[in-house]
């Protein structure tokens, strides 16, 4: 049988995606298009009720448009909203565990054809296990953790995704093991709360898995894909002084710039806190990228609050901005707050961040001017080559597909956004 994946959401959703189309095509299923297909997997997101439409939206489109298809939702938004579906023709319903046993699901609706509605409560469940084999040879995603308690005021993933949980170390140590035996030469942590990393292990953290990582042979570049500020202790500062293979890139999210709105958020620091930590980051690693997520038109920011998070931005300065504007997510602390500003204030506010951010990139960028860097292609087209620096500057330059995965070392000559055209 035939089937096709449709992944909404963050790059854990991406990794549990890819884990589930291993598992299909190792069973004798074949990937196949959007148009043709016997069997669609939606992988859903809630972190907005924007998000939840779109699932929504997506789950609605295929069951219109394939009536005789076997219909699966799973992820984050069938975990809180599965009530959602329940008018719908939807063959089979997972929350957020039991992904990797999605063969044996599929095969039980087969052999049955009866609806499975499988939406357990996510908060006391184990890390449930997945590996990866069918990456590109460039880069490969590996889920070390899962859960998150931090309970932000605007976020609902801590209902979505349950507790922290922790991949077991040996697991993680052998999944990069046979990635890099394979070829990768770059690997990725991530988790819904990566640097949350081993807080339900037995006096293990995530700077001690980092230093085990760090003695695989043949692996060459180590990435986190996202860490809070407030995980940045001296033992990972350390850690980090330390690497010879964790990049000159973090993306540490700060949200607001205002010490009122990230106390409003639940965010757990302020912005004094934040400032200093980068500081103590780039005093060991000078040329450091450091980007971030940021939250516009949180309620109760207004026009001096704002400005505030414009100022801070501005002294920090990132290499790259991520920018939201607020949404309302219902079940949080956020929807109950006074004062939401409206719709035309935020889009204003993005636009403002956004033109920041590309000024700063450029700023980060015109460092690189007349410097050698190295970086990895990971694409050809018309002759030239493209990937990533350690400090994810996107490389630009002539070269052939046989090129691909092999470490490049070039000198920047110009910037032609968002590229960096190198010799």
């Amino acid at each position: 049988m035939k089937f096709y994946i449709y992944t909404l959401g963050c790059k854990v959703n991406t990794y549990e995606s890819n884990v589930i189309r291993d598992k299909l095509m190792n069973n004798g299923y074949i990937e196949s298009t959007e148009d043709d297909a016997d069997i669609y997997i939606i992988n859903t997101c809630t972190v907005t009720n924007t998000s939840d439409n779109k699932s929504l939206k997506t789950i609605r489109k295929v069951i219109n448009n394939h009536k005789n298809s076997i219909v699966i939702a799973i992820g984050c938004m069938t975990q809180v909203n599965y009530g959602l579906l329940k008018d719908l023709n939807v063959s089979i319903v997972l929350g957020n565990s039991g992904k990797s046993k999605i063969v044996e699901y599929i095969e039980k609706y087969k052999k049955e054809g009866i609806p499975i509605m499988e939406v357990t409560d996510i908060m006391d469940k184990p890390f449930e296990d997945m590996c990866l084999n069918n990456f590109n040879k460039t880069r490969a995603f590996v889920k070390i953790e899962d859960g998150c308690e931090n309970y932000c005021s605007y976020c609902i993933i801590p209902f979505a995704r349950g507790k922290v949980r922790s991949k077991n170390r040996e697991v993680v140590i052998d999944e990069i093991k046979t990635l890099v035996k394979d070829g990768h030469k770059e690997i990725v942590l991530t988790g819904i709360h990566t640097g949350h990393y081993g807080a339900d292990l037995n006096d293990y953290t995530l700077s001690k898995l980092l230093k085990e990582i760090e003695k695989i042979d043949g692996l060459e570049r180590l990435r986190i894909s996202s860490i809070e500020v407030t995980e940045l202790d001296d033992e990972f500062i350390e850690t980090l002084h330390s690497s010879k293979i964790l990049v000159d890139h973090m993306h540490i999210p700060i949200q607001s710039g205002s010490n009122k709105i990230l106390e409003l958020m639940n965010r757990k620091y302020n912005k004094e806190y934040f400032i200093k930590k980068i500081e103590k980051i780039r005093n060991i690693r000078p040329n450091i990228s450091i980007t971030t997520d940021i939250i516009v038109g949180f309620p109760g920011e207004t026009n001096e609050l704002f400005e505030e998070t414009v100022d801070t931005v501005e002294k920090i300065k990132f290499s790259k901005i991520h920018v939201f504007p607020f949404s309302l997510r219902k079940g949080t602390k956020a929807e109950e707050l006074p004062n939401h500003i409206d719709d035309v204030t935020k889009k204003g506010r993005v636009k403002r961040l956004i033109d920041i951010s590309k000024k700063l990139e450029l700023e980060y960028f015109s460092k690189c001017i007349n410097k050698n860097v190295t970086f990895l292609p990971e694409m050809y087209k018309d002759g030239f080559i493209t990937g990533h620096t350690g400090n994810y500057l996107l490389v630009k330059c002539k070269g052939t597909i046989k090129d691909l995965n092999i470490f490049k070392e070039v000198k920047i000559k110009k910037i032609e956004y968002p590229y960096c055209i190198g010799e």
